[in-house]
C-alpha cells in the first residue's frame, strides 16, 4: 500500500485506480450486506468466483462484493454493469447460467429480473424498480461501487478528496461554517444542529489539550439497521467524516462505539482503520498536513441505554453504562472529563458529502429546517422491506406505498411507528405528514435514528404499546425513579388491559404516568419512553376502551379477549383444523361438523388460518 503524503499523491493514485478500473469490459456486483448474507450470498459469491476462473474471464470482468444495496427483500442481488442489469434472489445453482448468458452470450435472463407486482412489468435496471425511484441515495448509492475491505475502491470514487480539501484548502472555522450552512442535523434522533455541537467543542478548553470525537454505532432500536449497513458497506466514508470533524474541532483521538451484535461491521471497521493508517489518513501527520488523529474501536455489550451520550462515554471508560445529569455538557467535559463531540454513524457519513458537494447544493435537498437525506429501515407488514434513503420532507404515504409497495395480502394499513421504541405510532389519517424532524414531533412521534415499522389491520395497538414498554422496562438503567418505576407501573396496567382485567380509571393513570415520565426522567430514554403509550392513547383510544369496556381485541391478538368457535353450518368436516391444532382442542369426525374444546384451546389461531371454508369464527 502506498502512503499518501500530499494531495497531489492522492489524486495521482485516484487517476491510476480509475485507469485500472476502465480496463475491465464489465463489472459484476454482488450485494454482501447482512440481509443478502442471510439469504446465502456468501455461497453465491464463492460460486461466482469459481465460474469466473473456470471460464477465464477474471481479467475482462471485474467481480465486486459490496455492502448493502437496500432492497433486502429481494436478496441476494446481482448487478451487471455497464448495462445496470438488476437480478434478484439469485441462487447458487443459477450462477453459471446467469454468467454464461449475460456476460458471454449477451442475453438477459428475464426470469431473474424484478417484477413489479402492481403493474406486472419486469424491471431491467435498478432505476426502473419502484423501490428505488423516489430515493436519493447520497450515502447508500456508494455501496454499489465499493468493496468495504478494499480502500482502493473508495479512493477510486473520490474517497478522501473531501479530507484533502478540508486539510489544505479550508480553516477549521470554515469547515464548521460549511456544515452550518448545509443545515446538517444529527441523525441519531435528537436532530441537534451538528455545527453547533462542533463549535461548542472547539471553543471548550481541555486541561491537557486533548479532545475527542466519538461515533455512536450503538444502534439498539428493534428493526433498525441503518448504521450497521453503513459501517458494513462503506466504513471509510464514516472514518473520513470523523477525521474532518476532528480537524475542525481540534481533536486528536476518536472512538467508534459499536454493538457487539454487529460482527461484520466490526470486522470491516477494523480492516478500514488498518488500511487508512497504512495509507496515511490516520495517525501522525495526516497527508503531510501536520494534523495528528487516530481512531479506536470500543465494542458495547448491547445495552440500549448506552446509545445515550453520557452512558456511552461511561461504557468506553469501562464503567457502568448509565446516564448522568448534564449540568456540564459533554462538549466541555465528556469522555475522560475532556471536551468531546458525539455524532452517530449517518451524521459522520454526511460530512464528506457536504464538503464535496458544497453547502448550498446539499441544502437544496430537504425542507427549510431539515436538510439532506435520511436513511430508514422499512420493516413490518409491508411488501418491500429494506433500507431506503429519501430526501427530508417526503411524505409517509410515499415511503410506505410508492417505495414500500403497500400492505401484502390485501390487508389495510393501520399505523406506522417511527423513531424506534421511543417513537410514536402514526395513524392512517396522518399518512401525508412530511418526514422531517419537526413534523414528526408535532404528531407525537420522532425521527429517531431511522426505524420505521409498518403495521396493518391485524395489529393490536394496545399490545404494541405494551411490547415497547416491556422492551424499555428491560433496558432502563434504573438510575432515576420516574423511568424505573414509571415503566414498571405502565407495564402492569397494559398487562391488565390486554389480559382482560383493565378498568377505565387505569387509562387516566396511564396518561398521567406517561406525562410525568416525559417531564421528569433523567435522560432521553425515560423522557421519550412514554411516546408509544401517549400516541396510541391519542390516535387509537377506542381500542383501549374496547379492551376495557367490551373485553374485545379487534385484531384478535390479545388471547385473553379472544375465543374461537366453529360454525356448524359451514364446517365440512375436512379435518384440516383438527390436524393442525397443536394441543388437540378440536373434536369431530371426518365429514361431520367439528367443535372447539374451550378449556383446551390455546387461542393460537392456527385453525382460523388453515380453514378454507371460513367456518372458524374468532370473537
Amino acid at each position: 500500500m502506498v502512503r499518501i503524503e500530499t494531495p497531489a499523491a492522492l489524486e495521482e493514485l485516484r487517476k491510476n485506480l480509475a485507469d485500472e478500473r476502465r480496463r475491465y469490459e464489465r463489472v459484476l456486483i454482488l450485494c454482501g450486506g447482512t440481509g443478502c448474507r442471510a439469504q446465502g450470498c456468501n455461497a453465491v459469491y464463492e460460486e461466482t468466483r469459481k465460474v469466473f476462473e473456470e471460464l477465464g474471464i477474471q481479467d475482462r470482468v471485474a467481480l465486486r462484493y459490496t455492502g448493502c444495496h437496500g432492497f433486502c427483500e429481494m436478496g441476494p442481488i446481482m448487478i451487471v454493469k455497464p448495462q445496470d442489469i438488476f437480478y434478484t434472489r439469485v441462487k447458487v445453482g443459477e450462477v453459471r447460467d446467469l454468467i454464461t448468458k449475460t456476460l458471454l452470450d449477451g442475453e438477459i435472463v428475464r426470469e431473474k429480473l424484478y417484477v413489479d407486482p402492481r403493474s406486472g412489468d419486469a424491471c431491467l435496471t435498478m432505476s426502473e424498480v419502484p423501490f428505488y425511484k423516489k430515493q436519493v441515495r447520497l450515502l447508500l448509492g456508494m455501496n454499489e461501487s465499493v468493496d468495504p475491505k478494499n480502500i482502493d475502491d473508495y479512493i477510486a470514487i473520490g474517497g478522501y478528496s473531501a479530507l484533502s480539501k478540508a486539510l489544505f484548502r479550508m480553516e477549521p472555522e470554515q469547515i464548521i461554517e460549511e456544515v452550518r450552512r448545509a443545515g446538517l442535523r444529527g441523525r441519531g434522533g435528537a436532530g441537534f444542529p451538528t455545527a453547533e455541537k462542533w463549535a461548542a467543542t472547539r471553543r471548550a478548553r481541555s486541561r491537557d489539550g486533548i479532545k475527542y470525537v466519538l461515533c455512536n454505532a450503538d444502534e439498539g432500536d428493534p428493526g433498525a439497521y441503518m448504521d450497521r449497513s453503513l459501517l458494513e458497506g462503506n466504513p471509510q466514508l464514516v472514518l473520513e467524516g470523523m477525521i474532518i470533524g476532528a480537524y475542525a474541532i481540534g481533536a486528536c483521538e476518536g472512538y467508534v462505539y459499536v454493538r457487539h451484535e454487529y460482527p461484520l461491521a466490526v470486522e470491516n471497521l477494523y480492516t478500514a482503520i488498518e488500511q487508512a493508517r497504512e495509507m496515511g489518513f490516520l495517525g501522525k501527520d495526516i497527508m503531510g498536513s501536520g494534523f495528528d488523529f487516530d481512531v479506536h474501536v470500543s465494542i458495547g455489550g448491547g445495552a440500549f441505554v448506552c446509545g445515550e451520550s453520557t452512558a456511552l462515554m461511561a461504557s468506553i471508560e469501562g464503567r457502568l453504562g448509565e446516564p448522568r445529569v448534564k449540568h456540564i455538557h459533554t462538549a466541555e467535559r465528556g469522555l475522560y472529563d475532556r471536551p468531546t463531540n458525539l455524532n452517530n454513524v449517518e451524521t459522520w457519513a454526511n460530512v464528506p458529502v457536504i464538503i464535496n458537494m458544497g453547502a448550498e447544493e446539499y441544502a437544496k435537498l430537504g425542507t427549510e429546517r431539515s436538510k439532506g437525506t435520511k436513511i430508514f429501515s422499512l420493516v413490518g407488514k409491508i411488501r418491500n422491506t429494506g433500507l431506503v434513503e429519501v430526501p427530508m420532507g417526503i411524505s409517509l404515504r410515499e415511503i410506505i406505498f410508492d417505495i414500500g409497495g403497500g400492505m401484502p395480502n390485501g390487508k389495510r394499513f393501520k399505523a406506522v411507528q417511527t423513531g424506534g421504541p421511543s417513537g410514536g405510532c402514526i395513524p392512517e389519517q396522518l399518512l401525508d405528514t412530511p418526514v422531517d424532524f419537526d413534523s414528526l414531533y408535532d404528531v407525537g412521534s420522532m425521527m429517531g435514528s431511522g426505524g420505521m415499522i409498518v403495521m396493518d389491520e391485524g395489529t393490536c395497538m394496545v399490545d404494541i404499546a405494551r411490547f415497547f414498554v416491556d422492551f424499555l422496562c428491560g433496558e432502563s438503567c434504573g438510575k432515576c425513579v420516574p423511568c424505573r418505576e414509571g415503566l414498571k407501573q405502565m407495564l402492569y396496567i397494559l398487562d391488565d388491559i390486554t389480559g382482560g382485567q383493565g378498568s377505565p380509571e387505569q387509562l387516566e393513570i396511564l396518561q398521567e404516568l406517561a406525562e410525568v415520565m416525559r417531564d421528569t426522567s433523567l435522560c432521553g430514554l425515560g423522557q421519550t419512553a412514554a411516546n408509544p403509550v401517549l400516541s396510541t392513547l391519542r390516535y387509537f383510544g377506542e381500542e383501549y376502551r374496547e379492551h376495557i369496556l367490551e373485553r374485545k381485541c379487534r385484531a384478535g391478538v390479545c388471547k385473553a379477549l379472544v375465543s374461537y368457535s366453529i360454525d356448524q353450518d359451514k364446517c365440512t368436516g375436512c379435518m384440516r383444523c383438527k390436524k393442525a391444532c397443536p394441543v388437540g382442542a378440536i373434536s369431530g369426525e371426518k365429514k361431520k361438523p367439528h367443535h372447539v374444546i374451550g378449556e383446551k384451546c390455546e387461542k393460537c389461531g392456527i385453525c382460523l388460518e388453515v380453514c378454507e371454508f371460513q367456518a372458524v369464527v374468532r370473537k
